[in-house]
């Protein structure tokens, strides 16, 4: 069996790690990795793949720049011209980028049979371009592996039983991969306090939006004055904030981290807030609370579960959920697979030989 994979962000690296360690169990797998570009990262070097234990691209087409549209035909066409000379078997995609759209189309017109990770997910918020990438994706995808029941039900509910695939609940392939690095953390080059929140802001529905950004770090410098805030800013949001004069004297602000740093803080943080959708997983997969600087979430079971508070971007909202929230400390639930997604994924492609 030969896979063609499509990625094009470092997380999609990340969690396509874990398959592809899997995948190398098996002599009769061949998979080629091919990298859009979508996400120009300097950090993906050599060393990030030696240190990450993720096999290099064989395939790196610097797609990047560009606006929604072209990004994606371009991908489209550069893919179409790997899979027709590849011609694998099948071809996987993961969560909801341009690049996974891209892949999934190129795919779709050559007749080649899509398996699509992290299917199901919903924010059932149309304005986000991912949310349009992972509905379409799931679509004309033949196998959908689901993270979580939330996603078997967003496909039930959607009719997709009625339709030629397969709807599998896999688990969480970032669960795989948080456990794989777990061990591998590195402390950055940071001093933390005893007890510290980790805090991510990234969206451009928060970035791009004054007055949501301003009520965020205003109640995040009050409470910072109580516990250390550490806050790894990428360069596009700090120039905001700097060109805003927003006040961030209190706060920890450093530079993006590395993932192995990053787990090391989840591992050894005291609460997570962040509007990132990964980052609320990662909380979990390490038991930690996690405060939820957006309106929605694809990962509903973690609010149902009261592990996660959704409170967007209200000042006395985010104070209060720090203030008088009460979490469920009990993370033994099985949520995500406990890290066997990757394993259920190539045994089922195995299945279909």
């Amino acid at each position: 069996m030969k896979i063609v994979t499509i990625l094009g962000a470092r997380p999609q690296f990340i969690k396509a790690g874990s398959v592809s360690r899997e995948i190398l169990k098996y002599n009769e797998i061949e998979e080629i990795i091919v990298h859009t570009g979508q996400h120009y990262d300097t950090n993906m070097s050599e060393v990030f793949f030696d240190e990450m234990n993720i096999p290099k691209p064989h395939y790196n087409l610097n797609i990047n720049g560009l606006s929604h549209g072209a990004m994606t035909g371009q991908m489209l066409e550069s893919i179409e011209e790997i899979l027709l000379k590849e011609k694998p078997d099948w071809i996987l995609v993961y969560g909801d980028t341009n690049s996974t759209l891209a892949g999934a189309l190129a795919a779709s017109k050559l007749h080649i049979p899509i398996a699509h990770i992290e299917a199901g997910l919903r924010s059932f918020n149309m304005q986000m371009p991912e949310e349009v990438n992972r509905i379409l994706t799931d679509r004309i995808s033949r196998i959908l592996f689901c993270p979580t029941n939330t996603a078997l039900d967003n496909l039930y509910n959607e009719g997709f039983d009625k339709f030629d695939c397969k709807i599998i609940k896999s688990g969480d392939v970032m669960q795989d991969g948080a456990m794989f690095y777990a061990q591998r953390a590195k402390k950055p080059d940071t001093e933390l306090a005893n007890k510290f929140i980790l805090c991510t802001i990234h969206r451009a529905e928060n970035t791009d939006n004054i007055s949501r950004l301003k009520n965020i770090f205003e109640a995040l410098e009050e409470i910072a004055k109580e516990i250390q805030i550490v806050l790894p800013l990428h360069p596009r949001t700090r120039s905001i904030v700097e060109k805003l004069n927003i006040n961030i004297q209190n706060l920890t602000v450093i530079d993006p981290v590395g993932y192995l740093e990053m787990v090391y803080l989840i591992r050894n943080t005291n609460m997570v807030m962040t509007d990132s959708g990964g980052l609320q997983k990662e909380a979990f997969f390490f038991k930690k609370p996690c405060i939820t600087l957006r309106d929605e979430t694809e990962w509903v079971e973690l609010i149902d579960h009261n592990v996660n508070i959704l409170v967007g971007a209200d000042k006395d909202r985010i104070i209060n959920a720090y203030n008088q929230h009460q979490f469920n400390n009990n993370f033994s639930i099985d949520l995500y697979g406990n890290g066997k997604a990757s394993e259920n994924i190539i045994q089922t492609l195995k299945g279909m030989l």
